[in-house]
């Protein structure tokens, strides 16, 4: 309770009782500094104490002595009903009285003690937590004054006198202190002149001093009567202070948000006495002997504590809440969360319990839904991996077909283990117990059905509409479903291993599954114009008939070709090829891919097979070691290994796999290597064909590279573009490329080996002639070119970018080698082409402009697809034709007295380009 030292009218009585002090030796005069109303006011007589003081101490003493209840104690002014029910509440805080405000064992014992009820309990929990001998002391000085003084005009004096018994974590500690002291200097006190001087140098009050050490002899002889003993051995100071909360559970604190402030129980708020040696560390959680009102509700003598502390004594005093009970699989309970609080203080805001023995009922349910029916339950039961693989079955098919009215929900799963499973069980170890014993009489008591599970049959979901693996090509790839808009994996995902990767092709996964396929393509139809759209009613019937034409084997066209064509026949008019590429179908109608390594570790997940092969297809490539084909080899400079296959099947972590063997250009020499597309493995084997030969007629080469005619001036013409040594080697690898290859095949034996050297033997001087010749001529138009261009930047501001950015493409570090040698031929052309349309472009610009932004889309185009094409390690001659048609068509429009090899237009680019995607 709180006790308040506020400034309060005295009544009449006791103003007169102070006015008779002035004539006590003569006659005297009494000024009050009020009025004579407020006098008139004032109460005639103060209110007995009884009215004003706790009377917990009043009850303790009347229930042990036998005088019945105190509302019915005949007292001449009865207290209110208010204070007596504080003294009850106290003295159930002090655990004196039970629920029916009966006396308690405790209650007895506290009723020997003459002296407050608090500090009776603290000293009986001090027997209890071995630290009797301090907790007298301390006990002792609460009961009287405060020994240490402060007068007001000396104060800074004693303070510095009283920091020798300074202790920053309690102020009990404090008084122990001086206590001490007080024992040593009687021991080692000269006279009582002497003792007493040195106390009042010290600011202690020897008067003070002596009633303590009085109080605190009776108490060490009333302990002593009722058979407890005090502790030899100093106690700790966690356990002076537990001992202290005992009797103090009403005065704890918390600290709160505002500076200096502290929660109390049943929502005080307190600030630590500015006297306090803890005023400046502010402690979390504190313990005061007393909260007094003054100018403020002040703590004083203030200990430091811990919550547990508080928790420990409070005993049944402290409420429990219960919260989030869940399960725990590692330890096979249900557990809850539990917040412990004491008069509005939380001294636990959350732990972990077992909820069992809690609330058995609910701890139950939570395992039945949690371990039994979600099967988060580590059990060699065989009910219960029947049970879940069971669940699993039909959750694959609520997958498969985008439903989720197959399995039956939670609930009834729920009832089926509710009838079954005994009411007192809440754990896994007594389910298992109680399991062994049913399991004896009934083997299959918890066995579920497949019957029992399903809504319905679901017989329209097979293995034919959704398989649960996928040829593509010749390789065989898991799928795995998933139902969950939103999620990542939504749809079908189909598992690559790494040494796969390179050899998908989109066309293999834009098909999907039977099962899905009608959705994917009814949301192309409906995504079409309108005016092509309204020919495809109703969208399932031409869904229908579409799938209908199909070839259902594995080698299957571009989906988007496929719906063309027949979107082309069934509206009577001619469909764009581009006509679904801004089309986005929803995540769920396209493939994804996960892509695993050897031991089935995710490197990466997508839905667009170019990225992931632009990610990870160079380390798909290093896959193909020469550990288990055995068919590597490096160092090679002659043909001297055999037969070369073009391709190999081996078996590599229980997967049969393809390989592509080739030679691969490593400059001095040759290697075989083992490659996981063909593409790749052609790619490096005409290179590897080429360094063969050049290594077998080095002699020649050494001789060519010094004798090519025209090459020195060709080469300082050129020198803006690359150095001389670079223009040298570009150009006989050029050479080297036409001469020893050509259009010939590669070959894959020796004898084929030696026929191909030796025509290139022969074709050797001839087209290293021409070559040079070739090389002389671009080298020479195309200074002409950068001259045009850069006179005509004032003149034709728009055409140059246009014709800069050609000039790049066409011309360019390594060219000769990079371009086909029938397209080199051509390349003088163009250059010309290109400075005859600069020349023409003030005659007619808008001409000149409008055929520019139709071949600047015929190139986006290009551009777009061959990007494409790129990402995806794919190649399409047909759109490398379509590149070069492009340059034609450019000399057509703007250079035509050059000519063209064939007829070129926009109208046959434009055929051309549909007949490419489709």
């Amino acid at each position: 309770k709180v006790e308040q030292l506020q400034v309060e009218p005295v009544s009449q009585a006791s103003a007169n009782q102070r006015a008779g002090r002035c004539g006590r030796v003569a006659a005297g005069i009494c000024i009050r500094l009020y009025s004579g109303e407020d006098y008139d006011a004032r109460p005639q007589y103060t209110d007995p104490e009884i009215l004003r003081s706790s009377l917990a101490s009043v009850i303790l003493r009347m229930k042990a002595l036998g005088l019945g209840d105190v509302e019915r104690f005949p007292f001449l002014d009865p207290p209110a009903p208010r204070m007596i029910a504080d003294g009850y509440q106290l003295l159930a805080e002090l655990g004196a009285v039970d629920d029916s405000y009966a006396l308690t064992p405790l209650g007895r014992r506290l009723a020997r003690f003459q002296i407050d009820p608090r500090v009776a309990r603290m000293i009986l929990a001090a027997e209890h937590e071995q630290c009797l001998a301090e907790m007298l002391v301390i006990a002792a000085v609460l009961e009287v004054n405060d020994p240490r003084e402060r007068p007001f005009e000396r104060a800074d004096a004693a303070d510095r006198a009283h920091a020798r018994f300074h202790d920053e974590q309690s102020d009990f500690l404090v008084l122990l202190k001086v206590w001490h002291h007080f024992q040593e200097a009687i021991e080692h006190r000269k006279s009582n002149r002497k003792l007493a001087l040195e106390l009042r140098e010290q600011f202690l009050s020897q008067r003070r001093l002596r009633e303590w050490r009085d109080v605190h002899h009776q108490l060490a002889a009333l302990v002593a009567q009722m058979g407890m003993r005090a502790n030899e051995k100093p106690a700790t100071d966690e356990q002076v202070h537990r001992a202290l909360i005992a009797g103090l559970l009403g005065n704890i604190g918390c600290k709160g948000e505002e500076a200096g402030e502290y929660l109390g129980a049943r929502g005080v708020r307190f600030a630590i006495f500015p006297g306090s040696g803890l005023r400046k560390k502010q402690p979390r959680w504190v313990v005061a002997a007393e909260l007094v009102e003054t100018t403020r509700l002040y703590a004083r003598c203030v200990a430091r504590i811990e919550p547990e502390w508080v928790e420990a004594a409070a005993g049944e005093l402290v409420k429990r809440h219960y919260f989030d009970p869940h399960w725990q699989r590692e330890r096979a309970m249900v557990s809850a969360y539990e917040r412990v609080t004491l008069y509005g203080l939380t001294l636990v805001p959350r732990r972990r319990v077992n909820y069992g023995p809690i609330n058995p009922k609910e701890a139950r349910e939570v395992f039945i839904r949690r371990a039994l029916v979600a099967g988060e339950f580590d059990t060699r039961a065989p009910f219960f991996e029947h049970n879940r693989r069971l669940v699993k079955e039909i959750e694959a098919l609520e997958h498969k077909a985008r439903r989720r009215d197959v399995l039956v929900n939670e609930e009834v799963i729920f009832n089926f283990y509710d009838g079954i499973v005994a009411l007192d069980l809440v754990n896994g170890a007594g389910f298992e117990r109680w399991r062994a014993e049913a399991e004896h009489a009934n083997p299959r008591l918890l066995y579920l059905t497949r019957e029992y599970l399903m809504r319905h049959a679901a017989a329209e979901i097979t293995e034919a509409q959704f398989p649960e693996r996928l040829r593509a090509g010749d390789v065989d790839l898991k799928l795995g479903y998933r139902f969950e808009p939103g999620h990542p994996l939504d749809g079908v995902t189909v598992t690559v291993p790494l040494e796969l990767l390179n050899r998908l092709e989109p066309a293999h996964f834009e098909w999907l599954v039977p099962g899905l396929v009608r959705e994917k393509i009814a949301h192309l139809f409906k995504a079409l114009p309108k005016q092509l759209r309204r020919h495809l009613v109703p969208v399932p019937q031409h869904v229908t008939a579409f799938l209908e034409e199909q070839d259902s084997g594995e080698s299957r066209p571009r989906l988007a070709a496929a719906l063309g064509r027949y979107v082309q026949r069934a509206a009577g008019a001619p469909v764009a090829a581009d006509v679904w590429d801004d089309v986005e179908p929803p995540p769920h109608l396209c493939m994804n891919f996960r892509v695993v390594d050897e031991v089935g570790r995710e490197l990466a997940t997508g839905r667009d097979l170019a990225a992931l092969k632009t990610q990870l297809g160079q380390a798909a490539s290093l896959t193909f070691s020469a550990d288990e084909p055995g068919i590597e080899k490096t160092g090679i400079r002659v043909w001297d290994f055999g037969d070369l296959p073009a391709e190999i099947s081996f078996t590599r972590g229980g997967r049969r796999l393809t390989g592509y063997p080739a030679l691969a250009d490593e400059g001095e020499s040759v290697a075989i290597r083992l490659f996981d597309t063909r593409p790749a493995a052609d790619a490096a084997m005409r290179a590897g064909v080429r360094r063969m030969i050049w290594l077998s007629l080095k002699e020649q080469m050494r001789q060519r590279e010094k004798t090519l005619p025209g090459f020195t001036q060709a080469a300082l013409a050129l020198r803006t573009l690359a150095s001389a040594d670079d223009l040298r080697e570009d150009l006989l690898t050029a050479i080297a490329d036409r001469a020893f290859i050509g259009e010939d095949e590669l070959p894959r034996t020796a004898k084929a080996f030696e026929a191909l050297r030796a025509r290139a033997r022969t074709r050797l001087p001839a087209v290293a002639d021409g070559g040079c010749r070739l090389f002389g001529t671009i080298a020479e138009e195309y200074p002409r070119a950068q001259q045009r261009l850069a006179g005509a930047g004032k003149t034709a501001p728009r055409p140059v970018a246009d014709v800069r950015a050609q000039l790049a493409r066409l011309v360019f570090k390594g060219f000769m080698a990079a371009t086909p040698w029938e397209r080199l031929q051509d390349l003088p052309r163009y250059l010309k082409a290109m400075q005859a349309r600069l020349d023409k472009y003030a005659k007619d610009s808008e001409r000149d402009e409008r055929h520019a932004s139709h071949i600047g889309e015929l190139w986006s185009r290009y551009e777009e697809r061959a990007a494409k094409l790129r990402r995806a390690h794919e190649s399409d001659p047909r759109l490398e034709d379509f590149r070069w048609r492009i340059e034609e068509l450019r000399v057509s429009l703007f250079a035509q007295e050059l000519r063209t090899p064939y007829p070129v237009s926009f109208k046959r680019l434009d055929k051309l380009w549909q007949s490419i995607v489709r």
